[in-house]
């Protein structure tokens, strides 16, 4: 059975769905998005995602489409329509159509708004959870203004294939030396009590989960520090870990070759996730 989409204003068999050739997203990337979880049909951390779309509109000059109340109607009704239990909501917000120009268009275009669904059975219980995932360094050649999440990811789909290559399942990127994050996700280690992560900045990503998983850390007494490190310090690490709004906690056991402690998922991070997911799921809507 088709999936139902939302385009702006319209809930459509995905067959049907379209946006135009002239859509600045298509042309320039000239778009943000936001991708929330489903578990047990209600969504994770909503209030959040939807902060972070308004932040990402704003610091592109552009306008949101619709009210938050009626961003949510529309998650909703798409889970409902689309029988979503476990899964994933795609949102993407674009400058709207026009006729190519690198100038912004007139003020009254109309953004394009277009949301869709993944159904993703199981998503909480990944294997991979068990196991941990290995991970290559890539040095970060994108753009500078990685704390917007736009549309613009054609470098982290790129250092996806790289570590696909390297027989590995994601890679972390490295500037000046150090880690900034990884493709799609927050990057940490563990050392001793602390857990390491890097600060906010316009260098990554303010990642929800990241959020919340510091949160649920602090609130547990346990050591957080906000700095930078490195690979070699990543390797020579107790545990370390990623956070994503899809893969949640999801422990790293290997980085370019070297096992990290023991080779297998730590304790810390599996705690972390245990409690990010009650938590997550006791507050979802």
């Amino acid at each position: 059975m088709s999936r139902t989409v939302y385009v702006n204003g319209d809930y459509l068999p995905e067959e049907e769905a379209k946006v135009s050739v002239f859509d600045r997203g298509f042309l320039f990337a000239d778009g943000v998005y936001e991708v929330t979880s489903v578990l047990g049909g209600r969504l994770i951390d909503f209030e959040g995602h939807a902060r972070r779309l308004q932040r990402s509109l704003a610091e592109l000059e552009m306008k949101a489409p619709v009210e938050a109340n009626e961003l949510l109607e529309i998650h909703r009704e798409l889970v409902t329509r689309n029988g979503i239990e476990d899964g994933l909501i795609y949102l993407q917000v674009t400058r709207g159509a026009a006729d190519r120009d690198f100038a912004y268009p007139a003020a009254d275009t109309e953004p394009t708004l277009v949301l869709f669904t993944q159904a993703k059975p199981g998503l909480a219980d990944s294997p991979a959870a068990k196991t941990g995932i290995k991970v290559i360094s890539i040095p970060d050649r994108r753009w500078g203004r990685r704390d917007i999440k736009t549309v613009q990811l054609l470098y982290p789909s790129m250092g996806k294939m790289m570590a696909k290559a390297a027989g590995c399942d994601d890679a972390w990127m490295v500037e000046d030396g150090q880690v900034t994050e990884g493709t799609s996700n927050n990057a940490y280690i563990v050392k001793g009590n602390a857990i390491i992560t890097r600060h906010l900045g316009t260098e990554i990503l303010h990642g929800i989960t990241r959020a919340a998983v510091l949160r649920f850390a602090r609130e547990a007494q346990m050591q957080v520090e906000e700095r930078p490190f490195t690979i070699e310090e990543a390797q020579g690490a107790d545990e370390a870990f990623i956070t994503s709004a899809s893969a949640f906690v999801m422990p790293v056991v290997e980085i370019d070759g070297t096992a990290i402690g023991d080779g297998r998922p730590g304790t810390v991070t599996a705690r972390l996730r245990e409690v990010y997911l009650d938590e997550m799921r006791k507050a979802a809507i």
